[in-house]
């Protein structure tokens, strides 16, 4: 499906649940647009992270996509696209 001002509509899939965005959204843009406002959780505190600066500086928005670590903010969905939440190695209280 497409809008002339707004895209192509495309599914991507995040955490095994389908999603839809329009082609060259951000995967951060298109989650948060879904509801998605968790995308990982602190490695010391097990609380939830989120976006935050959403211009690839802060690294919160890290993710897994196709088997690769990237920045949610600085990757475009595709159709297909196959997006997880990085499992946190660190210090855990």
């Amino acid at each position: 499906m497409q809008d002339a001002n707004r895209g192509v509509v495309v599914d991507f899939h995040f955490e095994g649940r389908r999603y839809s965005a329009r082609a060259g959204q951000s995967v951060a843009a298109a989650l948060f647009a879904e509801g998605v406002r968790g995308l990982r959780e602190s490695p010391r505190e097990q609380q939830p992270r989120g976006m935050f600066c959403l211009m690839g500086s802060c690294q919160e928005c890290l993710v897994m996509v196709d088997g690769r670590r990237v920045l949610a903010c600085q990757t475009e969905v595709s159709e297909g696209l196959s997006v997880s939440r990085v499992a946190e190695v660190g210090l855990h209280d």
